[in-house]
């Protein structure tokens, strides 16, 4: 594994709230947020996993009658999450090792799930369906291909992987998931390459 993916946390921890503030409330993944809700019961419990800040896609969510619980690996993140939405369940911790004891209508790991090195993305997938209750979506971003990509914030190098759209497609289904939707480098959502699964 690229070192750099073992610095991603420590990275996070360090500038959790600047990227919250640069991150700010642009919402370019309302469309794919809609899809993803509307494949959920009403009064939904959705796992965010790499909630950030909770601004503004758990925002979002929580606006369209969904049950938001969210972790994040930056405590200073989860504190925004707690200081905005203080009725809500949020938590400290590294999706690698995730065991709630609780299964969810949907699942999210929008921008967090493309930091993991390769092995770490493929052993994700149980997790996602430890965490999935009958019939939950599932919906997460990844690279357009397989590879490593290192790019840079606040001066350190910034980690990214993907596994190419076969071996995603085989996780998705080895894991009893079943592809909705799927788009390369989305020109409409900020060139997201995006998965939106269902549990079959």
């Amino acid at each position: 594994m690229h070192p750099d993916a073992d610095r991603i946390i420590e990275l996070y921890q360090r500038h959790g709230r600047a990227w919250a503030s640069e991150r700010g409330n642009r919402l370019v993944e309302r469309a794919w947020l809609d899809r993803f809700r509307a494949l959920l019961p009403g009064a939904a419990s959705v796992l965010d996993i790499g909630c950030g800040s909770g601004e503004p896609i758990a925002r979002y969510l929580i606006a369209q009658g969904c049950n938001v619980s969210g972790v994040d690996s930056s405590p200073e993140l989860i504190a925004l999450c707690t200081a905005t939405f203080p009725d809500l369940a949020w938590q400290v911790a590294d999706m690698r090792t995730l065991s709630l004891a609780k299964r969810f209508d949907g699942v999210l790991a929008w921008d967090s799930f493309f930091h993991l090195g390769h092995d770490g993305q493929r052993r994700m997938f149980p997790r996602f369906r430890q965490h999935a209750a009958p019939r939950a979506a599932l919906m997460f971003t990844s690279g357009p291909a397989h590879g490593e990509a290192i790019g840079n914030y606040k001066g350190e190098p910034l980690y990214h992987a993907s596994l190419d759209a076969d071996e995603y497609r085989a996780l998705l289904n080895a894991n009893g998931f079943e592809v909705v939707a799927h788009a390369v480098e989305d020109p409409d959502c900020g060139g997201h390459t995006v998965w939106l699964a269902q549990l079959a």
